[in-house]
C-alpha cells in the first residue's frame, strides 16, 4: 500500500480551514445530553422511580453489549461515505436529532408506564439503548474529524483543549448543577412537605439540556471543513480493517487502558449522587456543590496539563497522570463529610484533568501511524474499534451494580438495604482504584506511535517520548 501523510498535500481540492474553535465547542454540545443521562440515570431510575438495582444493571449491560457491537459499523460506514457535504457531517446531524429526542424520553415517563414494573423495564431499554446508538454515531464521527482537520500537533493540541474545556464546562451543567436544579429549583426533594412528582425537575431539565446540546451540536457540525481530497482515497475494507486493527498492539494496550479510564470515570459519574445521599448524608445541594468544585478544579489543572505536555510529550504525560488518578480515587473512601470530599474530589481532578488533557492526543497519534502504513484514512472505523472496548465498560458498571445487591443489600431507595453508606464508598472508590491501577500498569508497556515536536524530537522520533516508557 502507498504511504500518505496524514492529510492530503495542499492543493486546488483542499478544503477550507476549520478553526480549531467552531470544532472544538461542539464537544460542549456532545457533553450535555449525555453526561446527564450518565450522571442522573440510576439515581432516577433506582431512587426516583424505584427500579431494582439488578433489574436496572441487567439492561445496562444488554445495551453496553449492543452499542459495543453497533460501534465499528457505524465507524465503517462513516469512512465509506461519500457525499456533498462530505463523509461525517451527515452523521452528525442525523445522529444530534436522534439523540435529541431520546435523551429527552429517557426522562419524561408516563404515569402509567412508571407505576408498571415490566413497562418501566422496556420504557427505559428503548430510549437508553437509542441515546447510545445516537451518541456512538456522533462521537465516532466527531472524534474522527480531530486528526484530518488539525494535522500539525501543535494546531491540534490547541483544538483538543478547546474540546476539552467545552466538555469540562458542560460537566458543571449536566454533572454538577443537575441536582440542585432538578430536584430544587424545577422540581423538588423526594421526602419534601409538597412534593407529588419528584420526577419533573428531571424532565423540564432533559428538554433543556437536550435542546442546546443538539443546538450546538449542529452549530458545529454545519461549520466543519472536511478535506475533499481524502474523498479521492481507496474506501477502506471492513473486514481487512477490522483484522488490521484486532492485530495491533495499540488494541489491546491503548484501547484497554482507555476502557479502564471510562469505566472508572462511568462508576463516579453514575453513582456520585447516590455516594452523597448515602455516604455522606447531603442532599442535592450537597451533589451540585461537590461536583462543581471538582469540575471547575480540573479545567483550571487542564492547563496546566497541557504546559506539561509541551515540556515532556503526550505519552510520558499520559503515564504519569494515570497513577494519580488511580490514587487519588482511594482518598474518597474516607470523605465523611462535604468539606473532606471536596479535599478528595481536587485529588481526583488532579489525576482526572492529566488524562483528560492527553487521551485524544495519544489517539490522534495512533490515527496518524495507521494513515501513514496502511495507506488509508480511516479514523471512523478505527476509533469505533477501539470503542468497542471503551462501550463494554458498561459490562463492567453492571457487575458493580450487581455487587452492590449480592455483597451489600442495595436494591432501590425503597430497599438500601443495612448498609449503603459501605455500599457506595465501594463503588465510587475501590472498583474506579482498582480499574485505573490496571490501565496504570499495562501503560508502562506501551510505545506510542509517532514523534512529538512539542517535546523536542525529530521525524525519526528521537525524542523524549520515543525512549522513555
Amino acid at each position: 500500500m502507498t504511504d500518505v501523510s496524514t492529510h492530503p498535500p495542499a492543493g486546488p481540492g483542499t478544503s477550507r480551514r476549520t478553526g480549531p474553535w467552531r470544532y472544538g465547542v461542539g464537544m460542549f454540545g456532545t457533553s450535555i445530553p449525555i453526561n446527564l443521562i450518565k450522571g442522573s440515570m440510576l439515581y432516577f431510575y433506582t431512587v426516583v422511580l424505584g427500579m431494582d438495582a439488578t433489574v436496572f444493571a441487567t439492561v445496562y449491560a444488554v445495551y453496553s453489549v449492543i452499542d459495543a457491537i453497533d460501534n465499528p459499523l457505524f465507524g465503517y460506514l462513516s469512512d465509506r461515505t461519500r457525499t456533498r457535504w462530505g463523509r461525517r457531517k451527515p452523521y452528525l446531524v442525523v445522529g444530534s436529532l436522534v439523540l435529541l429526542v431520546s435523551s429527552i424520553l429517557i426522562f419524561t415517563v408516563p404515569a402509567n408506564v412508571a407505576t408498571n414494573a415490566t413497562l418501566l423495564v422496556v420504557w427505559f431499554a428503548t430510549f437508553t439503548i437509542l441515546a447510545e446508538i445516537a451518541d456512538s454515531v456522533i462521537n465516532a464521527n466527531y472524534g474522527a474529524l480531530l486528526p484530518e482537520l488539525f494535522p500539525a500537533e501543535k494546531t491540534r493540541a490547541k483544538a483538543n483543549a478547546i474540546r476539552q474545556s467545552g466538555q469540562l464546562v458542560a460537566m458543571i451543567l449536566a454533572l454538577g448543577l443537575t441536582p440542585i436544579l432538578a430536584r430544587s429549583v424545577l422540581g423538588c426533594e423526594i421526602g419534601a412537605a409538597g412534593c407529588t412528582n419528584p420526577a419533573v425537575g428531571y424532565e423540564r431539565l432533559a428538554i433543556i439540556y437536550a435542546v442546546l446540546g443538539v443546538g450546538v451540536i449542529l452549530y458545529m457540525a454545519l461549520g466543519v471543513h472536511e478535506n475533499p481530497a481524502i474523498e479521492r482515497e481507496e474506501r477502506p475494507a471492513f473486514f481487512r480493517s477490522i483484522g488490521q486493527i484486532l492485530s495491533s498492539t495499540y488494541f489491546w494496550t491503548i484501547g484497554v487502558v482507555n476502557a479502564c479510564y471510562g469505566a472508572a470515570m462511568a462508576l463516579v459519574l453514575n453513582g456520585l449522587q447516590l455516594f452523597v445521599n448515602y455516604s455522606l448524608g447531603g442532599d442535592g445541594t450537597t451533589a451540585t456543590i461537590l461536583q462543581v468544585v471538582v469540575i471547575v478544579s480540573a479545567i483550571a489543572l487542564v492547563a496546566v496539563w497541557a504546559r506539561l505536555v509541551r515540556r515532556w510529550g503526550a505519552e510520558r504525560t499520559w503515564k504519569r497522570a494515570l497513577p494519580i488518578a488511580a490514587v487519588a480515587f482511594g482518598t474518597m473512601f474516607f470523605a465523611q463529610n462535604l468539606g473532606t470530599a471536596i479535599a478528595a474530589g481536587i485529588a481526583v481532578a488532579v489525576g482526572y484533568a492529566g488524562v483528560l488533557a492527553t487521551n485524544d492526543l495519544i489517539m490522534a497519534r495512533v490515527l496518524d501511524d495507521d494513515a501513514r502504513r496502511h495507506g488509508v484514512h480511516r479514523e471512523g472505523v478505527f476509533l469505533a474499534a477501539f470503542g468497542v472496548l471503551g462501550r463494554l465498560n458498561g459490562v463492567i458498571v453492571a457487575a458493580a451494580l450487581w455487587s452492590m445487591t449480592a455483597f451489600f443489600g442495595y436494591h432501590n431507595g425503597n430497599d438500601p438495604g443495612p448498609n449503603p453508606d459501605l455500599a457506595f464508598r465501594f463503588y465510587l472508590s475501590v472498583y474506579p482504584v482498582i480499574l485505573l491501577t490496571i490501565g496504570t500498569v499495562i501503560s508502562r508497556f506501551v510505545h506510542v506511535p509517532g514523534w512529538d515536536p512539542l517535546a523536542g524530537g525529530d521525524a525519526d522520533g528521537v525524542g523524549p517520548d520515543a525512549h522513555r516508557p
